[in-house]
Parts: C-alpha cells; sequence; structure tokens
C-alpha cells in the first residue's frame, strides 16, 4: 500500500453559506474522504462580500481588506479541520484554495474571474503549501475559466458505455454531461441554483436559506413571473458559458418583481425555485434523452427542489451523489483538493471543451509556507 497522498481542498460558493474544509488522501489510485470541517462566515465579512459582488464605492479598499480576512478564515478552517484528526500538517501536501467569487466576467474583451482569500495568508497562517487562482490560466488561453468541476466529475464519476449527468445546484447550478466517452464530456452553468430563492428569503424573513424548500413548497407559482423570468438571454445562448451573482442577484430580481408586487411573497418563493428548476431541466433535456442523474452541492438537501425537478425530468433518475460514493454537501471542496494534486503532479485539469479553453493546461499558482 502506497504512503498517504494528504491534500486540502477549501470551497466557499456563491452561496456564501460558509467555507468547507476536506482532508483527501488520493494514494492508491482512489479518493479516500478522511475528515471534513465547515466554518461560518462571520456576518460583517459576508455584509462586505455581498458589497463586492456588485459595483459599489470604495471597492479597493474592501477589496483589500476582505483579500486578507478571507484568507485568515480559509486558514482557521484549515487549521481546525486538522486539529479533528491525527494527521500532521507535514504529512500534508498542499492545500487547493478556491477562493471567493467577488466577480466573474468572462465574456469581456479582456474576460476574468476574481476570487479572494489571500492564498499567502493561507500558506503562512497554516503552515502548508497552497494552490490557489484555478481560473486564471484557463480565461488567458481564452476560456471561461469556469466551470472546472466537470474534469473532476469526469475522472471521478464518468463509466464506459453509462450516461450520466452531475448537477452541482450551490448557488448558481452546473451540469457535467458524462456520456461514457471521455471525449465528449459536457460542462456549463445553467443559471441560477440556490442564490435567487435565498436572496429572496433573506430579504423577507433574515433567513439565509429556505430549509427543504418549505417556505416554497407553501406557495403557487406565478405562471406569468415564471415565463418572464425565463425571458432572460443567458438561458438561450449556447454553451460554453459561465455566470455567476454578476448576472443572477437581489437588483436583477428586484427589476423582475417590480411590476408583479400584488403577488404573494410564498408564490414569489415557489415560482423562483421553479425558474432554477425549469432552467436545469430544459439542459438536461436537451442534451440528452435519458440516464442518471446525480446531484450534489446545497440543492441536493432542498427536498421540495428535487421532488419538482424529478417531475419535469420523467425519464431520468434522479439521486444524489451518495448512491456513486461521495456525500453530495463535500464534491465541489473534494475537487479542489484534486485540482491540487493536478498542480502538484504536473498534469492538466481542464476541458477545453467544457470551458472554451484553446488548450488543456495546468491549473493554479504555487504558494510557499516558507
Amino acid at each position: 500500500m502506497d504512503k498517504p497522498q494528504y491534500y486540502i481542498g477549501l470551497m466557499s460558493g456563491t452561496s456564501m453559506d460558509g467555507v468547507d474544509a476536506v482532508l483527501v488522501d488520493f494514494s492508491n489510485n482512489q479518493t479516500r474522504l478522511i475528515a471534513t470541517h465547515t466554518v461560518a462566515i462571520p456576518e460583517h465579512v459576508l455584509h462586505q462580500l455581498h458589497r463586492l459582488c456588485s459595483p459599489n464605492n470604495d471597492e479597493l479598499n474592501i477589496m483589500g481588506r476582505m483579500d486578507r480576512s478571507m484568507g485568515l478564515l480559509f486558514a482557521q478552517a484549515v487549521n481546525e479541520l486538522l486539529a479533528t484528526t491525527t494527521i500532521n500538517k507535514a504529512d500534508v501536501i498542499a492545500i487547493g484554495s478556491h477562493g471567493q467569487t467577488i466577480r466573474h466576467m468572462p465574456n469581456l474583451e479582456h474576460g476574468f474571474s476574481l476570487q479572494i482569500g489571500d492564498a499567502d495568508t493561507i500558506a503562512v497562517t497554516t503552515g502548508i503549501n497552497v494552490i490557489a487562482d484555478f481560473r486564471r490560466k484557463d480565461i488567458a488561453l481564452g476560456g471561461q475559466g469556469a466551470p472546472l468541476v466537470p474534469a473532476f466529475h469526469q475522472a471521478l464519476f464518468a463509466k464506459a458505455h453509462t450516461p450520466r449527468i452531475i448537477l452541482n445546484i450551490g448557488g448558481i447550478a452546473n451540469i457535467t454531461y458524462l456520456p461514457g466517452e471521455s471525449d465528449q464530456v459536457i460542462g456549463f452553468d445553467t443559471g441560477p441554483g440556490n442564490t435567487l430563492m435565498d436572496a429572496f428569503i433573506l430579504q423577507q424573513q433574515q433567513l439565509s436559506f429556505d430549509e427543504s424548500g418549505q417556505w416554497a413548497a407553501s406557495g403557487s407559482t406565478n405562471a406569468e413571473l415564471l415565463t418572464h423570468l425565463l425571458t432572460h438571454p443567458y438561458f438561450s445562448m449556447a454553451y460554453p458559458k459561465s455566470t455567476g451573482r454578476e448576472l443572477f442577484n437581489h437588483a436583477w430580481l428586484e427589476q423582475q418583481l417590480a411590476e408583479f408586487s400584488h403577488l404573494a411573497l410564498e408564490d414569489i418563493q415557489s415560482t423562483l425555485l421553479d425558474l432554477s428548476c425549469q432552467t436545469m431541466a430544459n439542459d438536461i433535456n436537451q442534451l440528452t434523452d435519458a440516464g442518471d442523474i446525480f446531484v450534489c452541492g446545497g440543492g441536493a438537501f432542498n427536498i421540495e427542489l428535487m421532488q419538482r425537478l424529478a417531475k419535469l425530468v420523467p425519464n431520468f433518475t434522479l439521486s444524489n451523489t451518495t448512491a456513486i460514493g461521495m456525500d453530495p454537501k463535500w464534491v465541489e471542496a473534494i475537487a479542489f483538493a484534486w485540482l491540487a494534486m493536478r498542480h502538484h503532479h504536473g498534469l492538466t485539469a481542464n476541458l477545453p471543451a467544457v470551458t472554451g479553453a484553446s488548450r488543456a493546461a495546468i491549473l493554479g499558482s504555487f504558494y510557499s509556507a516558507v
């Protein structure tokens, strides 16, 4: 048996519902989850992150402070994660840090994707080497820099001659179609996952998310509002494509709701849930006729969402990634441990057919702890 190959993955997604940290062993050509930990984002930090996600005053000063603050928070997650184990930090080869996305605009003349969470701060505070900035190389090669997880999905979940869809429902939802042939993988962001529902329930009930979709389940979807929301041009764009809070945010939602203020609040929440389900289902049904769908991310725990989605994809079997050996809560964090491992071994980690990059590349930059 080979010596353990320990890596740590750090993930904070568009939902901003906490920093997920995982310790993974990649020895013996396997992916073994050793330990998990989540650190909540402090309220004052969360407030500033939300400010950074849309054009604002004093952006540079706020970004500089938050870059360091998030670096310290990521480091805290690593140190607390390791404290739950008997593993020495010297045995961890590297940390793969996604960072916190504050702006994703890959379609400009000089597109970019900006993540904060100072990797040098993480390295110094933990004493472990860090791999970060995974999106920049792909963008430099003409790609979207996103989504990056389809390469990981392919490596871990693809099964020869067996079509599979991996559906990651975070703040934004992304889809990976694994047709069973390695050179035909498709992946892209379908649009909002939880982000609009989270924004609306936060505004109306001061809750960070709709537990199991209960509030949405208490309402009835308004067909006129749903049709109006579905006219957003992103939904008809061809892939490769990716999106974020730049398009689907609270300010945009308020504009769309301006003529629907007469609706009951729970009906609006129900409609937002159906917007996510409809856009995911439309893309799934266009990709293939039937197969297995495995859901990961926070949306996997939204009972109402899973039930409604299942009705929209009647030719598919819908379950979560537990069915193929991985807890849906930790898939993305494990993916960034995997990306760090790929970088360490000098292996490519993007799929040009997914991101639109001109070639495959080694992703990420190295930040030494010494």
